[in-house]
């Protein structure tokens, strides 16, 4: 078996006179938490779709978990999960009926007991979907999307519409996900999202990936200028500079002792994001 779930070369796709994806390369390990960023309309979910085999593409190579989603049939359907932004409607059933119906459709299924379980919806179990809240509806979206024991689950704006609670514990159960070995690709717009589940990230802009990488070091993140700020006799001050530690070093013999409102900051991962995409909404 091939270490890499998901391998792209020169993927390409039109729509009429726009151009949606313009040769993009992508390689997703097996067990990676990937997340694929960008603007509206950057190719995103026409990237995935077709790596879901949803949708044709007009060129380029694509190979995920060792076949041509464009020509690949049901058995290989039944080694991924797609969790997509609109949540699961079916009101008048249980959590249980729901998860041990979707079961039946997948030659080796999760025990659905235990799905419901990992997913935090024990005590629910018997709850009719209509009486949960939103949190719990979107657990329910992810067993039923993992009730077919994936390989690899496609996650789409998982958290759009959360409360901040709610999304912390939905970033546990993905990383649960994750450490039982599930390739995962993510797509979000909360970049603190992103940083804190994703292995890697990549970014698509215009059709094209722009930026690939680890969070902490995408497009030079960890080289970039710090800010160091204090505040001194005359007033709040800072120095951007690629020495941090050599300019708090001066700082304290200036100050002899305590530096007053000592900050060092660096680039989030927001303001790498916001400088590659540029003027894209």
């Amino acid at each position: 078996m091939s270490d890499t779930a998901v391998r792209v070369r020169e993927l390409r796709k039109r729509y009429g006179d726009v151009v949606a994806i313009d040769g993009v390369d992508l390689d997703i390990a097996r067990g990676e938490v990937f997340a694929l960023l960008g603007p509206n309309g950057a190719g995103k979910t026409t990237t995935v779709e077709i790596l879901e085999g949803h949708r044709r593409r007009d060129a380029g190579d694509v190979d995920v978990l060792g076949e041509d989603p464009g020509q690949a049939g049901r058995s290989w359907r039944a080694r991924l999960g797609i969790v997509l932004q609109s949540a699961t409607d079916a009101a008048e059933m249980t959590v249980r009926e729901m998860v041990h119906h979707y079961a039946t459709y997948y030659p080796s299924p999760r025990d659905p007991d235990h799905v419901i379980e990992l997913v935090g919806l024990t005590g629910k179990a018997d709850v009719r979907t209509r009486h949960l809240s939103g949190g719990q509806r979107r657990r329910v979206d992810v067993a039923l999307g993992v009730v077919g024991n994936p390989e690899l689950v496609f996650l789409d704006e998982p958290t759009t519409g959360f409360d901040p609670v709610a999304r912390r514990q939905f970033w546990d159960l993905i990383s649960q996900l994750a450490d039982e070995g599930t390739t995962i690709l993510l797509t979000t717009h909360y970049l603190d999202e992103a940083e804190a589940l994703a292995d890697r990230v990549g970014v698509i802009v215009g059709g094209k990936v722009v930026a690939l990488g680890e969070p902490s070091t995408l497009a030079g993140r960890a080289q970039a200028m710090a800010t160091v700020s204090w505040t001194g006799p005359d007033g709040e001050r800072s120095v951007k500079t690629a020495t941090p530690t050599q300019v708090v070093a001066e700082l304290g013999r200036q100050f002899e002792g305590e530096i007053p409102e000592l900050a060092v900051t660096r680039p989030t991962l927001e303001d790498i994001y916001l400088g590659l995409i540029g003027d894209q909404p």
